[in-house]
């Protein structure tokens, strides 16, 4: 073939497609273009998931009757005006792509009028080809119907999914903006059903609970962390309130709705060991910060940024949800079909994932093992009070620590407060350099698969770190000179079968933790006690003084709850008091 020029509408509908993919591409940019012109009230409609029918009005600063046709235009924008202003973008859309764009697939009709002219003015294109302009009587503010989206590309219409599949996606855009603007009001309309209706009322909270309803609402933790010019701040779940995918979390920056992969993953990493396995938070996250720190110009839909210092804004995002979750996060309650309850507790965010129950963690244990009411110092306790007024009345079934309190019964699972305690306490002796080891009377020799030799030479400064004294003997063959004094209690009689059961652990672990915590999550694991084993009730209080003082009182270092809260309400339910 030879090389030739495009026909200009058939470069405009290429160029479209990088902006325009679907229907919630229209909304999007329409929506972004109603927010930049200052609108506080926007209404959404679609027909048969946006293919049929968009309809985006607002009642912003509209666009003069003189300008309407260059708005359609390509690179035209009000927003920028020099190539410095790229360094500072504040608004939400600047590239001058959207109306254009919109109209070259698709049949536009735009009427607007600024609030301070008498008369409006009306535009229609059909798949880019402008076939009308004049006067016309509307409120102030700007419409945009888009009609037959596609129509004239029946290719791209193909790779759209069902009618319920783009509404779905179109709703998630409105839901984004909505939490990104509490000040306005969004409503959207489904086939003539009104599906999102937020109040405008510049509260997030309120924004929340018109879009995710009140149980939601009240489980929602306020985040709030400054450091010089930028912030984060919004609201995060409790981790209970956990979905199956990353699509309710929400962030923001200078509330511009973006995706960032580093950014996201700070967030999860907040939660670690606070959430079940391939459970995801609820989030709504805003990071402020001057807008030369941020490039929004590196994505065609502008949904992906890139940052100037993204590593301070993953520990600062981190760091911030981290203590919303330690200062606010209420105790897990029992469920069943009953109102859940604010239990004053703890739940922040520790060493990991949770990982499958293995058999050594039901295992009996016939050796006792006492309990030292020595505790590490709190941290930031001001949740923690519970725990601090329980009273012990008993075990069941050699696994679960049975406590009253206030506010109703308390179960604990033994075996992961201990985890807790022992975790916390390894980490504070590693920082501070100790190194409690217990030599053994006599070496025992390990053979080691090529996978746990690996595993063990990649972390061999770690592992005498905390106490184990290890040597080479051969090939894949390691003395066991001496082992972390709790888990050398627990090892015995065969300290190299507890070596390789660790090894196991921290291969699969440290794959979605840092090694450290990996390495500190396991051996507390291994030397904390077990399911099986039956504590004196001195041993059961100092579990539960101990619990209060770590950094995480409500999770396990894997992520498994140690605390589950039946509230008085519950328990006379059940015996027909109410």
């Amino acid at each position: 073939m030879q090389i030739q020029q495009l026909p200009t509408h058939v470069a405009a509908q290429i160029a479209a497609g990088e902006v325009i993919e679907r229907p919630a591409s229209v909304v999007k940019e329409l929506v972004e273009n109603s927010l930049d012109a200052g609108a506080t009230n926007i209404a959404i409609s679609i027909r048969e998931g946006g293919v049929a029918e968009i309809r985006v009005a607002d009642n912003g600063r509209g666009i003069a009757a003189n300008e309407l046709g260059l708005a359609f235009t390509h690179h035209a924008t009000s927003k920028l005006s020099t190539v410095d202003d790229l360094e500072t973008v504040s608004t939400l859309g600047f590239r001058g792509e959207a109306l254009p764009s919109v109209a070259a697939v698709a049949r536009v009709v735009c009427t607007t009028r600024p609030p301070d002219w008498e008369a409006g003015a009306r535009i229609e294109f059909r798949y880019g080809t402008s076939v009308g302009e004049r006067s016309e009587g509307c409120p102030p503010g700007t419409s945009v119907q888009v009609s037959d989206l596609f129509g004239a590309l029946p290719a791209r219409r193909k790779f759209l999914r069902s009618a319920a599949a783009e509404t779905a996606r179109i709703q998630e855009v409105v839901t984004r903006y909505a939490l990104a603007q509490p000040e306005v009001r969004f409503t959207l309309t489904v086939d003539g059903r009104e599906a999102i209706n937020t109040p405008g009322s510049s509260r997030l909270q309120d924004a929340i609970l018109s879009l995710y309803g009140s149980e939601v609402t009240g489980r929602m933790l306020p985040v709030s962390l400054g450091d010089g010019e930028v912030s984060v701040d919004g609201y995060v779940g409790a981790p209970d309130l956990n979905r199956r995918n990353r699509s309710y979390t929400t962030l923001l920056v200078n509330r511009r709705w973006v995706y960032d992969r580093s950014i996201y993953y700070a967030i999860e990493q907040a939660y670690q060991g606070t959430l079940p396995e391939r459970r995801f938070p609820l989030a709504i996250v805003n990071i402020s910060l001057p807008p030369e720190q941020v490039d929004v110009n590196s994505h065609p839909t502008k949904r992906e940024v890139r940052f100037r210092q993204g590593d301070r804004l993953f520990s600062l995002v981190q760091r911030a949800v981290r203590e919303a979750l330690v200062a606010h996060a209420p105790a897990r309650t029992a469920t069943r079909s009953f109102a859940p309850t604010l239990a004053g507790s703890a739940a922040a965010p520790s060493a990991g994932p949770p990982r499958p129950s293995s058999p050594r963690d039901s295992a009996p244990v016939h050796d006792g093992m006492a309990l030292s009411a020595t505790a590490l110092a709190p941290a930031e306790a001001s949740l923690r009070d519970v725990l601090a007024d329980l009273r012990v009345v008993g075990q069941i079934r050699q696994t679960y620590i049975v406590a009253e309190g206030a506010s109703g019964m308390y179960l604990i699972d033994q075996h992961a407060a201990h985890e807790r305690v022992v975790f916390d306490q390894i980490r504070r002796r590693t920082q501070e350099g100790e190194r409690p080891s217990q030599p053994l009377l006599a070496p025992t020799t390990a053979e080691l698969s090529a996978a746990q030799a690996v595993t063990l030479e990649s972390n061999a400064d770690l592992l005498a770190g905390y106490g184990f004294g290890l040597e080479p003997f051969g090939d894949r063959a390691w003395l066991v000179r001496a082992l972390p004094a709790g888990l050398a209690a627990r090892a015995n009689p065969d300290p190299a079968a507890a070596l390789c059961d660790l090894l196991d652990a921290v291969a699969v672990e440290q794959v979605v933790m840092e090694r450290e915590d990996a390495l500190a999550a396991t051996v507390a694991c291994h030397g904390s006690v077990r399911a099986g084993m039956t504590l004196a009730q001195e041993e059961m209080d100092a579990l539960l003084r101990q619990l209060q003082a770590t950094e995480n009182p409500h999770s396990c270092p894997h992520g498994r709850p140690t605390v589950v809260h039946f509230t008085e309400y519950q328990l006379e339910r059940e015996f027909g008091r109410r």
